[in-house]
Parts: C-alpha cells; structure tokens; sequence
C-alpha cells in the first residue's frame, strides 16, 4: 500500500521543495546585498631610495698636518728614494701611525651617525605598520571629515601626505568617547622589501570592501554614486536598520624610514599613544600611507557580525 502512495507523495513535495529553494536564495541574495560594504580609501607614495643629503667628510688631515698626513706624500716617499740618512727608522714610524690614522677615520666614516649611517645607505630599514580603530557609528562627524578630506587633501606631494596623516589622526584623537575597538600591527623590512609589505597589507583590507565609492591615491580622484553600492529592496532595508549597533572602522597603513614598531593596544591609553606617534611622522620620512574607512556610502552599515567576521584581530578596548 505504502509503495502505491509513495510516487503520488513524491510528486506533492516537489513543488514544496522547489518553492522553499527558492526563498533561501532569495533571502541569501537579500543578506549578500545588505553585507556589502562600501569603502574609501585615500594616500600614495613612493618607496625610492632617499638621496644622500651629506657629502663625504674629508680625510685630510686626520692628526699629522701638511704633508706628513697624505697617504703617498713627501715623508712615504723620502725612504724609499735612500734620503733621509738616519732619520730612516722615524720615518718608517711615522708611515704606520698614518696608515693606523687613515684605518681608525675610514672606520669611524663608516659605522659612525648610527641611525643616519642607516638613512644614508642604498637600502636602509622600513617601518611599515597598520592601525585599526573602531568606532561607534554615531560618530557621523568623523565620517564626513574623512569624506572631505578624500575630495580635497593633496596626495600628491610628500608634504601632502604627511598633512593627510596628521589630520587623519587628530580626527581620531578628537573622538576617543567613540573608540570600540583597535589593533596594531607593524614590522621592520629593508627598503627593497617595503614595498611589496605595505600593498599586502594595503590590499588585504581593500579586499574587504565591495566597492570602494571614493578614492584619491597620488591625486587621482574617483567617486562613485552611492546607489551604485545599495540598491532595490535590499538596499531600503539597510537604510531603516538602527544604527546604535553600528560601527565605523578606520584603517591606516604607513611606511617610513628608520625602526618604529607600533606597541600593542589594549585599551584607549595605549591607541592614543600610537596614533600620536604615527601622526608625528614628517614628510622626510614618510614613504607612502594609505587610509581606508569603512562605511562610505550613506545607508551603509558594518555591524557587530561584520567586525567579527571580516577583522578577527580588533580588539574591544
């Protein structure tokens, strides 16, 4: 009996099974839509080698004056043409104390300055570091701050730059009653080696967003309408979401010259003390800096599940 009625059953769930398929990629379709993220992202730089900005100092007259401080000069020369009668032994002494005097200033030529000797070289030491801050979603007012300065700073110029992280990171630090969240990360690879550190950490955050609605790196502005990123249903569901658990997060990766790892954050003491540090970079030794903050768009939203998912390494603060 149970086999006569089991294909009439088969038939009848069918369209049950279909129609319940249907909805679940509807409703993944709608979540997919409400989890995209705009993003935007502003800075340059270059990773060239610094110019050497001191000459050579001169090694003239390294502690015996006149002739007698050459390499090859009058004295060098005097034993070896049969001169000088008795006075052969002196010479003779006097050519080691130069030759020891020209070794002890080639030495101290060398390793001396200590950290500009590093400066100075072909491939010198670069700090390249990420910061991550976030920050309550009523914090509107730092959101159009950074939407203004990604209309308007130059980053261009290296001087740019540099104004871009101050403002940047005095934005911040206006802002701390909004500080949720935060993390460091830094390490030091010489100049060779930079470059290719900073775009990994640079593109690793790009990739978190799915569109990034305004951008200006070296001066080249693009900006995309934000119902570009939002739209339909989808997107009129994201916009009637209560922004109370809702966050801004804010990412700066930097490279500059000399050793500068980033201590650790743990709580909003310890955020300040970073941001002032990298906000104190000048322009000399800044070689390229990237900010990226997310939501961009209007009616865009990152909420708790967002933060977890996509930056496991924020920390509550």
């Amino acid at each position: 009996m149970l086999k006569h009625f089991l294909p009439k059953i088969q038939f009848l769930l069918k369209p049950v099974l279909l129609t319940g398929l249907i909805g679940i990629l509807l409703l993944s379709n709608i979540h997919d839509a409400l989890a995209a993220r705009s993003g935007g992202r502003m800075g340059g730089g270059s990773f060239r080698a610094p110019s050497r900005g001191l000459s050579a100092p001169s090694r003239s007259g390294g502690g015996l004056s006149g002739g007698m401080g050459g390499g090859m000069g009058f004295p060098f020369i005097i034993p070896f043409l049969g001169f000088g009668g008795g006075f052969g032994s002196l010479f003779s002494i006097l050519i080691v104390f130069a030759i020891a005097n020209f070794v002890m200033s080639a030495v101290r030529n060398a390793g001396g300055g200590g950290g500009q000797g590093e400066l100075e070289s072909d491939n010198p030491p670069v700090s390249v570091g990420k910061i991550q801050v976030g920050l309550l979603a009523t914090a509107r007012e730092l959101q159009r701050e950074l939407n203004e300065l990604g209309l308007s700073a130059d980053t261009g110029t290296s001087q740019g730059r540099a104004m871009l992280l101050q403002e940047v990171t005095l934005s911040l630090l206006r802002h701390p009653e909004y500080w949720v969240y935060g993390s460091t990360e830094s390490q030091v690879a010489p100049l060779s080696m930079a470059e290719a550190k900073f775009n990994q950490l640079a593109l690793g955050e790009r990739s978190k967003f799915t569109s990034e609605t305004l951008s200006n790196v070296n001066n080249q502005l693009r900006q995309a309408a934000s119902t570009d990123l939002i739209t339909g249903k989808a997107g009129e569901l994201a916009n009637t979401l209560d922004s109370s658990g809702d966050y801004i997060l804010v990412t700066l990766v930097i490279a500059s010259l000399g050793r500068s790892e980033l201590s650790a954050v743990n709580d909003s003491s310890e955020m300040r003390q970073v941001l002032q540090q990298v906000g104190a970079i000048g322009s000399d030794r800044l070689l390229a800096i990237e900010v990226l903050w997310t939501p961009q768009a209007e009616g865009d939203t990152l909420t708790t599940d967002d933060i977890l998912a996509a930056y496991p390494n924020l920390k509550l603060m």
